[in-house]
């Protein structure tokens, strides 16, 4: 846009469809064409976008010459200005077509022509300049300072609102994680983060779903009271450290000092920092629903002042999304019932020169995988029972239903978090043993796939 006194944001009212515009373009053959149109919307500073439904003529007219010429007034004042604008793109789908269309259909169903006004596509312009037409009115032109602060809307919270939709969209448990980490990184710049649920039975929080880490960490571990996002799960509310190095190595000066005074039976073991080695700020929010833990959002950043009371209060809002989220989805996966489970062998392993050995530490209720560990606790025991009933009995589909109704498992009666600790699971494995899977197949259900032979050997310790 050329240098101009005049701003988009200040011509808000022109805008509103109030008074219609009038838009004209001109031919490949240099004849002009002038329409009126409903509403010219306002898409950011440098661009408006015009809605395109049956004025055919002027849709050719910019396919062929992408400049246009709008004439709109501002209805407080009848002030006019004028928007030279160049033809940038089209947009048939995504959130500025589905404002537009719906704005639309809303307008025309009050009229029964819902059939009639269908928006075909939002055509965007770029400005390349604007300015006000004298003659039109001797009434003063408004300050730009009557600006409706409701107008515009801050893009932190467009973002937030974006997070929140698509949340209620999510159908399942893993899109909700993976989602969740995917948009912070796009809207809100956070390149590194993790989410862990809660294993009240253990006390401790279990890593389910990272982005931006060199390894995934699926299982990693942190006690409840353990640094920041131990801290952070025990006392149930969102914590950020600015520029932790210089606290860190204050910390440990101090402690140097009271190990060379003997006085070591103050002094615990130090925390390891899961995640990145050299973060310099970190922040970490509960995900509480109905007064539960379900787990702890935890966000790093090399910058030592990536959080501030902004961050905090949007991650705390979006933690809060979170934490509905998965509670709704953990209760919503154990529809299916258990006599729809298919018994069928497996056809694939026999095809496979690949074979793994599973081992099951009875003393130590963990499995290891071709000598390196892989998973314990409750998720080892469903590992094993899934494994143990695929070489005995040739089955290759579960249920979560059946899972639960399972004693041996040791599910806790309620909130038994059983979808996350299969997520948990399909990581580990993915990690881990990538020719052995854990495959959605429907809401309640899952399937054990592998191109690999098994082997499993049951030990007491």
């Amino acid at each position: 846009m050329k240098t101009t006194s005049l701003q988009l944001e200040d011509l808000w009212p022109c805008f509103q469809g109030i008074v219609p515009a009038a838009l004209s373009t001109c031919a490949a053959d240099g004849t002009p064409n002038i329409t009126f149109i409903s509403q010219v919307y306002y898409v950011d500073e440098k661009h408006v976008a015009i809605s395109f439904q049956f004025f055919n003529k002027t849709h050719r007219n910019i396919r062929e010459n992408p400049f246009g010429c709008v004439i709109a007034l501002d209805p407080r004042t009848l002030h006019a200005y004028r928007f030279r604008l160049r033809f940038d793109h089209s947009e048939s789908t995504g959130p500025l077509f589905e404002s537009m269309s719906l704005q639309l259909q809303a307008v025309a169903s009050y009229s029964g022509m819902s059939e009639v006004f269908r928006l075909l596509a939002a055509d965007v312009y770029e400005v390349c300049s604007v300015e006000r037409l004298e003659g039109f009115t001797r009434l003063p032109a408004p300050p730009p300072s009557e600006r409706s602060s409701r107008l515009f809307v801050d893009p932190g919270l467009v973002s937030l609102r974006l997070v929140a939709e698509r949340l209620n969209k999510a159908q399942l448990l893993d899109e909700i994680l993976q989602v969740t980490l995917q948009l912070l990184e796009e809207r809100f710049g956070f390149q590194y983060s993790m989410i862990l649920f809660a294993d009240e039975q253990n006390a401790k929080l279990l890593t389910i779903a990272s982005r931006g880490y060199a390894e995934n960490g699926a299982g990693s571990e942190v006690g409840m009271g353990e640094g920041l996002i131990g801290m952070v799960g025990r006392a149930r509310r969102t914590l950020y450290i600015s520029a932790m190095d210089h606290g860190l190595r204050y910390a440990r000066a101090v402690r140097d000092r009271v190990e060379s005074l003997g006085k070591t039976e103050a002094i615990a073991r130090e925390i390891p920092l899961p995640g990145l080695p050299d973060a310099a700020s970190q922040i970490a929010v509960p995900l509480v629903t109905r007064g539960r833990l379900v787990g702890v959002l935890a966000v790093e950043s090399k910058d030592p002042l990536a959080f501030l009371p902004l961050e905090n209060s949007l991650l705390t809002t979006i933690g809060a999304h979170l934490a509905t989220a998965i509670d709704q989805l953990s209760r919503d996966q154990d529809d299916a019932p258990v006599n729809q489970v298919t018994h069928e062998p497996s056809t694939t392993a026999s095809c496979s020169t690949a074979a793994h050995r599973f081992v099951y530490f009875q003393k130590d209720d963990c499995i290891f995988v071709d000598g390196d560990y892989l998973i314990r606790n409750v998720p080892a025991r469903i590992l094993w029972r899934l494994l143990r009933q695929y070489r005995d009995e040739g089955r290759v589909e579960f249920t979560n239903r059946e899972l639960r109704m399972d004693a041996w498992l040791g599910l806790p009666e309620l909130k038994d978090n059983l979808e996350t600790r299969l997520i948990l699971l399909r990581r580990r494995l993915e990690q881990k043993c990538p020719d052995v899977r854990l495959v959605h197949r429907g809401r309640g259900r899952f399937a054990l796939e592998t191109d690999a032979a098994i082997a499993l050997v049951e030990k007491e310790g």
